[in-house]
């Protein structure tokens, strides 16, 4: 009963840190996602990057 009762007075932080978990969740999700389709993490080319040619060895 004591745990009913303390679900239902934090709901509101239960519901804002499970929303907050699945948008964390869907970022890491897109950066592994663009990560294995080959697209910089930066947002920019490599061209100028001080890393060029180690996070992409085979370009």
């Amino acid at each position: 009963m004591k745990m009913l009762a303390w679900i239902s007075g934090n709901i509101a932080t239960i519901l804002i840190c499970a929303a907050l978990i699945a948008m964390v969740a869907a970022v890491i999700a897109g950066m592994v996602r663009d990560r294995k389709k080959g697209k910089a993490s930066c947002g920019c080319g490599c061209a100028k990057c001080p890393m060029n040619g180690s996070c992409h060895p085979g370009k």
